[in-house]
């Protein structure tokens, strides 16, 4: 593959890092997430209170957790992939498969998601929805996490076609 131009290479490097940094600031979302789902069946039981509230905002969490958890799968080749077989391809093929299916795939994929969710989610932000069934803030929140993931699969689709496997950190 030939060198990166100069004139977008730093700027993709820059994308790159920066995915590395939102990815591992994500999965700090783990924790609070883990928390709350825990919480509540004590405050069910032992309250019976707010267990409802700590569902929604574990909700919330999860919906940005995943966003950025399908990037962070997609970067350290942790999703659905037949590894058996291609384990054993030349790195050069793998890459061009990845490419591929980047072209394929994902940046088509991403682009439909963005067009068929669009009005949806705009229209939930200008209302400031809530949940259906407590009536808590912040459903809409949830619908943004949907437009997160598809400009997030896009970033990393640019990183996956554009940057050579030399321009990235380890």
């Amino acid at each position: 593959m030939p060198p990166t131009p100069a004139w977008y290479a730093r700027p993709l490097q820059q994308l790159n890092r920066s995915l590395v940094r939102l990815t591992a600031a994500a999965s700090l979302l783990v924790i609070p997430l883990t928390l709350l789902l825990c919480a509540q069946w004590p405050l069910r039981d032992l309250l019976h209170a707010y267990s409802r509230e700590a569902n929604d905002l574990a909700q919330l969490l999860f919906g940005g957790y995943v966003s950025v958890a399908m990037v962070y799968a997609t970067r350290s080749q942790a999703h659905l992939t037949p590894d058996v077989l291609a384990r054993r391809y030349p790195a050069r093929l793998r890459r061009r498969l990845l490419q591929c299916a980047t072209l394929g795939i994902v940046l088509p994929w991403a682009g439909f998601i963005l067009y068929a969710a669009a009005p949806m989610v705009w229209q939930s932000v200008l209302q400031l929805e809530r949940f259906p069934d407590t009536f808590t803030p912040g459903y809409f929140i949830l619908k943004i996490a949907v437009m997160l993931l598809a400009w997030l699969a896009i970033l990393q689709a640019l990183v996956d076609l554009l940057l050579p496997v030399a321009d990235l950190p380890a």
